[in-house]
């Protein structure tokens, strides 16, 4: 028997499944679904119904014309008008996630951000880094072929890296973590041991590597979460790298220079840099900085795209205000003041998270997320993402028609495209990314 052309002839293992051949052909088959593509299968096979396949019975399965092991990001400006939202690895790589973004798309938003790494660790794609987590299947297991359908779907594909919180990497690599200085073991923040130390060439090098991978596999931006050093637990017990090899640097030091080192190998790609900060550092309090290193001036040499977090929910105890949550307008418009102040004159774009969950907040609607857009747009910002943990976006998908309808009232550029050029660019060589990452529990990026 000979397969049809864009079909593969597969002749059936004692104890094979249709479930096991489906999983081992999907990352090349031209469907962004595992049901669609288990239903083209058995449609193509005289509508098989059963789940156990004969021994020696040979299959037919189609939609294998064209795998997808290559593609370039699609470059567009950095104030290009981006409208996404979230997506944990997890679920980026499954059916449902597949239909979160249609869903989106049709809804009117223009990108997807999607876990490389959460900050558990785990890790959405395929890495043979010496550090990267093994033993796990990645998520997205063709990166390739899912940046090549937000591309087809005229999508801003954003690939998220949670950098210096890395609970796997601690806990397989304890001599990566920041120490205590009472024991000289990993230190703990709030008796959890989660944090990589910021100050480590060998935590940098690895985070950086996960970024050439998404670019390699077709990301258009890179953005940076958890880019800082811990900000609770006993500050005093800490100890890091730097203060032996570096002792007249702060941690805001590190953090720039870890952000200039990166930024050198992304930036001649073409592919944006973007970096997720705390809401708060708006204020430029002291105590902020000294505890997360992220002096928002210096770090805003070293990217393309400011994203503070400032879902009002967040501000606790900030302005006299009991429930922050229920009082979108001041927040996310004294933020952006704030940061449009600070930044003025370095050319970053401010693009900001915005809250897309009900914790702490009573008023939570389709009318608070059109209060938080409309508000961050007359204070400057440039662009919105969504957040949600659960990756749950009812209320947006109920606002963005609106939003649309009054586009003056919300966005720059009305029914802002994605980049229509591809990237002519030199990655350093890196093998093709898959991926696996976990959802974050709590409600904001970074956990903040």
């Amino acid at each position: 028997m000979v397969a049809p052309p864009g079909t593969v002839l597969h002749v059936a293992k004692k104890g094979e499944t249709m479930a096991t051949l489906v999983r081992s052909y999907f990352a090349d088959s031209s469907y962004m679904t595992i049901s669609e593509f288990e239903n083209a299968v058995r449609e193509r096979n005289g509508d098989f119904k059963g789940a156990f396949l004969k021994p020696g019975a040979n299959l037919i399965v189609p939609g294998m014309d064209n795998p997808i092991h290559s593609e370039n990001a699609v470059l567009v400006p950095k104030d290009f008008e981006v409208k996404a939202v979230y997506l944990t690895g997890l679920m980026a790589g499954s059916d449902k996630g597949v239909n979160i973004v249609r869903e989106w798309k049709k809804a009117g938003g223009n990108s997807v951000v999607f876990d490389i790494k959460d900050s558990d660790g785990s890790l959405s794609i395929a890495s043979d880094n010496p550090l990267a987590p093994t033993g796990h299947r990645p998520y997205i297991r063709n990166l390739p072929k899912y940046t090549h359908w937000l591309h087809s779907q005229n999508l801003h594909a954003i690939a998220r890296i949670a950098i210096f919180r890395d609970e796997l990497l601690v806990t397989h690599h304890p001599e990566l973590a920041v120490k205590s200085r009472a024991t000289g073991q990993p230190w703990r923040e709030n008796g959890k041991l989660v944090w990589t130390d910021p100050s480590n060439p060998a935590v940098q090098d690895y985070d950086i590597s996960l970024a050439k991978a998404a670019i390699a596999g077709g990301a258009d931006e890179v953005q940076f979460d958890y880019v800082r050093f811990p900000a609770e637990g006993d500050q005093k017990d800490a100890s890091f790298h730097f203060e032996k090899t570096h002792p007249e640097w702060k941690r805001s030091d590190v953090i720039t220079n870890f952000l200039s080192r990166a930024y050198e190998q992304i930036h001649p790609t073409g592919v944006m840099l973007s970096l997720d900060v705390f809401g708060v550092m708006a204020w430029q309090r002291s105590v902020d900085l000294s505890h997360t290193g992220q002096d928002i001036v210096g770090m805003a040499k070293f990217c393309d795209v400011l994203s503070p977090m400032i879902y009002p929910s967040h501000f606790f105890g900030m302005d006299g205000y009991k429930d922050p949550g229920d009082a979108p307008e001041h927040f996310i418009g004294e933020s952006m003041d704030r940061f449009l102040k600070i930044t003025n004159g370095s050319g970053v774009v401010i693009r900001p998270w915005l809250q897309a969950f009900a914790w702490r907040t009573k008023t939570y609607s389709p009318d608070y997320i059109r209060v938080q857009v409309a508000t961050s747009h007359e204070h400057g910002g440039n662009g919105f993402l969504f957040w949600n943990a659960r990756n749950d976006y009812s209320k947006p998908y109920v606002a963005m028609p609106e939003m649309a309808s009054k586009p003056a009232n919300y966005f720059h550029v009305e029914n802002a495209a994605v980049k229509t050029t591809p990237a002519s660019k030199t990655v350093p060589e890196v093998k093709p990314a898959v991926q696996k990452s976990a959802p974050e529990p709590t409600a904001a990026p970074s956990g903040e």
